[in-house]
């Protein structure tokens, strides 16, 4: 039932933006029907609510090797990104940190390719054994979206772009793994031509999946990784991580850096901006 009405969710969604969409461009007035699909519209999606699950915190192997931030984390409040939609209410994001990052927003045009990033590029591991169930590759690899400009234009036309074309768009280049719990993770923004895996292929903790990239909903070189009950981003619940293996450190990187935790975050997982390493060897 929880899948069926996430997947009823999505489809209200789609089809109230169509709506509108065909509504504003009719050659005629039509007040009533709008006022109608919007008021429609909002109520359904008032009405149905993102999956949870109540499925303790897994421990697992962390994805990267080496020194990187977290941010977007549930160390610092749940869910993480804000909302539980797409599975995302325990997700993170991981890049390395560099002490060339702008501290501030800047409101220029100019954009930067994503290999200038320290962290573009990097190897993505599985987290645990299991079997791929999806492996996509072929999505480019975009310039970043760190100026005002590119973010504005990133948090609402190409947003509602991606919302339209689907989650597949969202995640970009992405590979999920099913574990052998039952559970699956969630690999996303991977590079471009970089998967090392196929669907139906077994992975051994800490085999490379791919690598780090800037593909989907990114505004820079990252990697997005989450754990949930089901391959379906639309139908899905997030799962809590713990990755007892790392080795946290005092540093903070005060670009990601958000202040205390709130109530609400995840024991023991890094804080917004918290600089750790992990150390792990590859298969």
């Amino acid at each position: 039932m929880k899948r069926a009405v996430a997947r009823h969710q999505t489809l209200w969604m789609r089809l109230f933006v169509v709506t509108v969409l065909a509504l504003t461009f009719l050659p005629i007035p039509v007040p009533f029907l709008w006022d109608w699909a919007l008021t429609l519209g909002l109520l359904t999606l008032a009405m149905v609510r993102a999956p949870r699950s109540t499925t303790p915190a897994v421990t697992l192997a962390p994805p990267v090797e080496g020194r990187w931030v977290a941010i977007n984390s549930p160390g610092t409040a749940v869910p993480s990104h804000g909302i539980r939609a797409y599975g995302q209410t325990y997700a993170v994001d991981l890049l390395m940190p560099s002490a060339e990052a702008p501290s501030k927003i800047s409101w220029s045009v100019k954009t930067k390719a994503p290999s200038s990033y320290a962290c573009f590029g990097a190897p993505v591991l599985a987290m645990a054994p299991g079997r791929v169930v999806r492996a996509v590759g072929t999505q480019r690899d975009h310039r970043s979206r760190d100026t005002w400009p590119s973010l504005i234009w990133m948090m609402t036309a190409e947003a509602f772009a991606r919302e339209l074309a689907g989650a597949h768009r969202i995640l970009g280049n992405h590979v999920i793994v099913e574990h052998d719990d039952g559970t699956f993770a969630t690999y996303a923004h991977l590079r471009k031509s970089s998967l090392k895996v196929a669907e139906g292929d077994r992975v051994t903790e800490g085999q490379q999946l791919a690598e780090v990239g800037n593909t989907g909903n990114t505004s820079e070189p990252h990697l997005h990784v989450q754990l949930t009950d089901s391959p379906h981003p639309t139908a899905t619940a997030g799962i809590p991580m713990h990755w007892p293996t790392l080795e946290p450190g005092p540093e903070k990187d005060p670009r990601w850096t958000t202040g205390a935790p709130k109530p609400t975050a995840l024991p023991g997982f890094p804080e917004n901006g918290e600089v750790f390493t992990a150390d792990r060897v590859r298969n």
